[in-house]
């Protein structure tokens, strides 16, 4: 069983299914017709995508650019290390998307430098999706920066500390070019979280004292390799298994809490420790624990926790809260609504001070509609060093839970550690960073004797 299969189906409906109605309405937008910046439009001002990395997180991405007002957008570049999952995708968006598709068969590409040619394919003012796996993240950002592309990356965007700089570094230059980039935190753009963000910071909740997060919910394990699977694709194809592809289940997933925290207090944490573990009769042959709890301290002793576990049959959450001096916050459940805000401390429906009106879209959509509409008025938009931050608060806490220790955030923030130095130079013949065991098991963090930063 692969993993990231499994993964999906366990969780809940989103714009990652992709082929599902969004409710968003391209059709008829005055916005075709205006005038634009000559380098962000083409002749018939048609913004122009290239999708590279073709999973359901690109294919859902490319549905929101297709059903945003701020059209017209078309996708003619695509590209996969695997050609099954290129074809697939492009067979599932030309079904519902035909007159937004113009990706012939030399415009499609497949390999580890498939992400150069599809980007070569666009010009400025035009968006190259970088939607694959966050170890390739940092290499394929600073090539489409380097040719003046704007970029949507997915989360998470590198999977250990000199990746996140790199990051970093990539949107310092994109800065410089007036590049745009847009980062996979589409929370940022749920209008209702903005408004709970103005009440906090307009002081209704008080001095925030503690925010916790949870992401509990069933994923099942990852089994053997098949005899028949290359080593090498099997590592990538099943990218939350393994740290050197992604960062890891929790890096891959959490980091949307872990934005969530810093968001609400505008800041980096200073430290981060926790624990995690897998249950005793786990037969999973991948490299994630299935329960972990982080605590972070910000620089005001303010305390923020995280809590994550995969495992079936137990309690399940899905949601941040936060507790001010005055009172209670619920930030939204599985990324939408309900966001609330309680009269005192106890969290539940019959002491709710104030509930925001339902989503007039979804934060996915939202994130899209922005960065459409940013690079056609040409206003900056750049989230790139934001998500990095990010990126490294949930590197610093998933490292001290693997290692043990406590994390200083100059720590983390310096450390050379890098899970495969030669990434960016992988080839289908490269042997892969990791080896299975006799049982099919790849090594597996031990607090107190493994190391990642």
């Amino acid at each position: 069983m692969k993993r990231d299969t499994k993964h999906v189906k366990a969780q809940p409906a989103s714009r990652r299914e992709f082929l599902k109605t969004s409710g968003a309405a391209a059709a008829g937008s005055a916005l075709a017709a205006m005038a634009l910046p000559r380098a962000y439009a083409d002749e018939n001002n048609t913004i122009r995508l290239a999708l590279i990395g073709c999973g359901g997180r690109g294919s859902g991405a490319a549905v929101n650019a297709f059903e945003s007002p701020y059209g017209p957008v078309k996708l003619v570049a695509m590209a996969d290390l695997f050609e099954n999952r290129l074809a697939g995708a492009h067979k599932s968006l030309s079904a519902k998307f035909a007159d937004k598709m113009d990706v012939p068969a030399d415009r499609q590409f497949v390999g580890f430098d498939a992400y150069k040619k599809a980007i070569d394919c666009l010009k400025p003012g035009d968006v190259a999706m970088l939607t694959g796996y966050a170890g390739f993240r940092p290499q394929q950002l600073e090539y489409a920066v380097e040719k003046g592309i704007n970029v949507f990356m997915e989360k998470s965007f590198a999977t250990d500390p000199p990746g996140v700089r790199r990051v970093i570094k990539a949107g310092e230059a994109a800065e410089k070019k007036n590049v745009k980039i847009a980062a996979g935190l589409m929370c940022r753009h749920s209008r209702n979280r903005q408004e709970l963000i103005k009440r906090l910071r307009d002081g209704q909740l008080g001095d925030i004292q503690l925010i916790r997060a949870f992401r509990m919910q069933p994923c099942g394990p990852m089994g053997q390799r098949p005899p028949q699977e290359k080593e090498l694709n099997w590592q990538i194809r099943n990218f939350t298994c393994f740290l050197w592809v992604a960062g890891g289940l929790f890096a891959e997933m959490d980091i949307h809490q872990i934005d969530e925290i810093c968001w609400i207090k505008d800041a980096c944490p200073v430290s981060a420790h926790g624990v995690g573990g897998r249950a005793a009769n786990s037969t999973d042959c991948s490299q994630n624990l299935d329960s972990l709890s982080i605590e972070w301290t910000f620089a005001d002793g303010t305390k923020a926790t995280d809590v994550a576990r995969w495992l079936p049959n137990c309690h399940t959450d899905f949601s941040t809260y936060i507790h001010g001096t005055k009172c209670a916050a619920l930030f939204g459940i599985h990324h939408q609504d309900p966001i609330q805000i309680y009269k005192d401390q106890r969290i539940a429906d019959d002491n709710i001070a104030w509930r925001a009106d339902a989503e007039k879209m979804t934060p996915w959509q939202a994130e899209w509609d922005v960065l459409l509409d940013d690079i056609r008025r040409d206003r900056p938009h750049n989230e790139a060093k934001r998500a990095a931050l990010s990126n490294l608060t949930d590197i610093m806490g998933r490292a001290a839970v693997h290692s043990g220790q406590l994390i200083a955030w100059d720590q983390a923030l310096a450390s050379n550690f890098q899970f495969f130095a030669g990434i960016d130079t992988l080839t289908p013949d490269s042997d892969p960073p990791l080896k299975a065991d006799a049982n099919g098991r790849y090594p597996v963090p031990v607090p107190g004797v493994w190391k990642e930063i």
